[in-house]
């Protein structure tokens, strides 16, 4: 089966992590381990860390991060126009974009990779209640996703639509983990909180709906049809966790709690 990874990556110069699978594989494998196993037999007889300083920075590197990444994509994408919206197709290497397509997929990339610290995070805070399965498998599956599509198909097409409303929710997302981290005491009372939540469940909505159009009515467009369907039904699954999450989080439990 691992003969598949013995097919010519299609960048000539891979970038790092993006050619042989071992480096992602070792990455996620340890963070299973870490995060189901490990991690929780390692803080068994410890007190949670103190991590309110470090949350602090990364939460606010995170919110720099996916706000560049988000004003760079919409800038060349919406602004510059360099793609056609109907029918995203990965630019061939010498085209004058290819660069910019190519790097700010990477970055996304890498940040998917780094987002994986959130779990660790829990664990070290012994904040275990929210290491659900929902969380572990949407930053599995960003990460395992990035790295099959820049190995197997190259950079951008359809999937900088997913970029660029994944960066813009996370932006917001982390901001709000910033104000948790920076202020404890006001975390149950920012209002706009589940919102974050409505901000997930419409950008997997809009992904949903656009690969749709494509499929449908982009007939001569050359990106992979396997890969859009993939991209909706993620869609779909990510709509229906996220849904389950929310119904659960902002609705029965609420009621529950105003009948207590």
């Amino acid at each position: 089966m691992l003969n598949i990874f013995n097919i010519p990556s299609p960048d000539p110069n891979p970038l790092p992590l993006t050619n042989s699978p071992w480096p992602i594989f070792l990455i996620v494998t340890s963070y299973l381990i870490f995060v189901l196993k490990v991690g929780k037999i390692y803080m068994r007889n410890r007190e949670p860390y103190d991590l309110t300083n470090v949350l602090r920075v990364y939460n606010l590197g995170q919110v720099a991060y996916n706000t560049i990444v988000f004003s760079t994509t919409f800038y060349f994408l919406i602004i510059e126009g360099i793609c056609d919206l109907h029918c995203m197709e990965t630019f061939p290497f010498g085209h004058r974009h290819k660069n910019i397509e190519r790097y700010i997929h990477y970055a996304y990339y890498i940040n998917k990779i780094t987002d994986l610290l959130d779990t660790i995070f829990f664990v070290l805070r012994k904040s275990y209640k929210q290491i659900s399965f929902l969380h572990v498998y949407h930053h599995l599956i960003m990460v395992i996703g990035c790295y099959l599509v820049m190995r197997f198909y190259g950079t951008g097409g359809h999937f900088n639509c997913l970029g660029l409303f994944n960066t813009f929710v996370h932006a917001f997302m982390y901001f709000y983990y910033f104000l948790s981290a920076y202020y404890p005491g006001v975390k149950a009372n920012i209002w706009w909180k589940k919102y974050i939540t409505i901000a997930q469940l419409i950008q997997f909505m809009m992904i949903f709906l656009y690969s749709t159009y494509v499929l449908i009515y982009a007939e001569n467009c050359s990106f992979p049809k396997g890969l859009i369907v993939l991209l909706g039904f993620q869609s779909l699954l990510m709509m229906y966790m996220f849904g389950k999450f929310y119904i659960k989080t902002y609705i029965k439990d609420k009621k529950s709690s105003k009948q207590m």
